[in-house]
């Protein structure tokens, strides 16, 4: 059975198209993994089919009565709720039916018979639905989900705005979990999930008996969850059966076979033209050059994709520092309330050290910490000598209109226009990206932004707060390539061991100081 149906889709933003003509159905049970390189609209997409975009053209149809549950890379948690509040608020449909229940029961006692009878169906209708929904347990299963997650460790009571970018996608996910949806949207879902969380989103997706799309770029978590991957290129959406394993074989067979077609149509192009032009001023050979030129005109001419600039990513390196880059002692991070222990770390010049551990820990705070954008509670941070810090936080600020040229122009103000877009050419963004303001971006190319800004500032320390998020799977090669060629001193933030792995030094697991583990 088609749960959504979507028919001769096209949408773009100003003169950029970002899709043309795209259909695509969506069946009962199906597990869609949702890929392709930033920037070619897969949130956008979801966007249009949870009806919060209009698309330019076509048609997106749902069938009755689907409930959809939609995770949103981008979702704002309002100041004042609680997590308990937010994972309530899943309930919100029931809570509504319920008020529409007691709303009956005032009018029956101004009832005729047959309105009565009506009336005592409807309730019927609204009481079995309350019940299949867990309406009466709500509480318990708050509880319960918030246990799974570890929510219940960071306390429920807790205001969504004190959380970290882990804990509110925690919150979110169970949120979406707990609305019992008829088929699931999931937009990077591992994004901020520790290690822990990742494992358990698997199983329970691999146990998942309904439909859900996932957009992803983490492959090992895609390739065991997915069953049919849907590939968005060039304004196109492909279907191919299994995993991403099997997509890249049967799409490198596709584009070898349209290459080759493709050579063997410019070929013939070129003879035909050849003989058009030799032969068609004479009379004896007008009709057969004529025949030919018909022939040219009614070719169903073969295109191949444009390629995507692939990003090279070559961090420029300051003098080398002194033999320590920073020493704490007794260093408590935290902000109202501690968060660890007092810390006695020491990094050496050329360490490359790996962050892990839980969300909410305080990995992204000793980052800051360290920095000094965040005071430390007590204790102190000693930075060496010579240090050329490069920093990537997780997230640019909200609401920048500024475009990708005046980003980096502000940040290097000598360079010449030729210089600013050629160094975003070099991060992978086209010069529709460039143009364009920062906000209308995706994730993955916000990231670029910020790493363009990183790679061309010498530096011979690098903090790096989650780099990979958002990043494509191109993206993330380059980016390990580089920073295992990089000489200086790297300490990174990571939830994903196949993108550290033979890239690290030293690997800091945070529970071991940690005084709350969510």
């Amino acid at each position: 059975m088609s749960i959504l149906n979507v028919e001769h889709l096209s949408h773009g933003f100003g003169d950029r198209a970002i899709f043309q003509d795209v259909s695509f159905r969506l069946l009962k049970g199906e597990h869609i993994g949702l890929i392709g390189a930033n920037g070619e609209g897969k949130s956008t997409f979801m966007n249009i089919i949870t009806g919060k975009l209009m698309p330019d053209e076509g048609k997106v149809e749902w069938a009755k009565n689907v409930r959809v549950g939609y995770l949103d890379q981008h979702a704002v948690l309002e100041k004042g709720m609680t997590i308990r509040d937010v994972l309530k608020n899943a309930f919100a449909f029931l809570f509504e039916m319920e008020e529409h229940m007691n709303q009956i029961c005032d009018k029956m006692g101004e009832a005729g018979e047959e309105e009565m009878a009506a009336m005592m169906d409807e309730l019927g209708t609204i009481q079995d639905l309350l019940m299949a929904h867990d309406f009466y347990i709500i509480d318990s299963k708050v509880e319960e989900v918030g246990r799974a997650l570890g929510l219940a460790d960071i306390g429920l009571d807790k205001d969504v705005t004190e959380l970290s970018g882990g804990q509110r996608t925690k919150v979110l996910l169970g949120k979406l979990l707990l609305e019992k949806p008829d088929i699931l949207l999931l937009d990077e879902p591992t994004n901020y999930l520790d290690v822990q969380h990742i494992d358990w989103l698997k199983r329970y997706l691999q146990e998942y008996e309904n439909a859900f799309i996932l957009i992803s770029h983490d492959i090992p978590f895609l390739n065991s969850v997915i069953n049919l991957i849907y590939h968005m290129e060039n304004q196109r959406l492909d279907r191919y059966v299994g995993d991403y394993d099997k997509f890249q074989e049967v799409y490198a067979v596709k584009k070898s076979q349209l290459e080759a077609a493709y050579k063997r149509q410019q070929q013939e192009i070129a003879e035909l033209e050849d003989f058009v032009a030799r032969n068609k001023a004479r009379v004896a050979t007008r009709n057969m050059a004529m025949s030919r030129q018909k022939k040219l005109d009614k070719m169903d001419i073969i295109e191949l994709a444009r390629e995507k600039p692939k990003p090279e990513f070559h961090f420029l390196e300051a003098r080398t520092p002194g033999k320590y880059i920073f020493e704490t002692k007794d260093l408590i991070i935290g902000y109202d309330e501690p968060l660890s222990r007092p810390l006695n770390l020491v990094m050496e010049r050329g360490q490359k050290i790996v962050l892990v551990g839980a969300n909410g820990i305080g990995k992204t705070t000793l980052l800051k910490s360290i920095l000094g954008l965040t005071p430390a509670l007590s204790g102190s941070v000693e930075l060496g000598d010579y240090l050329s810090i490069g920093y990537f936080e997780q997230e640019m600020a909200p609401g920048n209109t500024t475009t990708c040229l005046q980003e980096i122009w502000t940040e290097f103000p000598a360079y010449t226009q030729y210089q600013v877009r050629s160094a975003l050419a070099k991060c992978g963004l086209t010069t529709e990206h460039i143009e364009s303001q920062v906000r209308v971006l995706s994730g993955g190319e916000q990231a670029k932004v910020r790493l363009c800004k990183l790679i061309n500032r010498e530096s011979n320390v690098l903090l790096l707060d989650e780099p990979t998020n958002h990043l494509d799977v191109d993206a993330k090669d380059e980016l390990k390539r580089a920073l295992k060629e990089y000489k200086g001193s790297i300490l990174l933030i990571c939830h994903e061991p196949e993108f550290y792995e033979g890239l690290a030094t030293d690997v800091w697991d945070c529970k071991e100081w940690a005084l709350k583990l969510s």
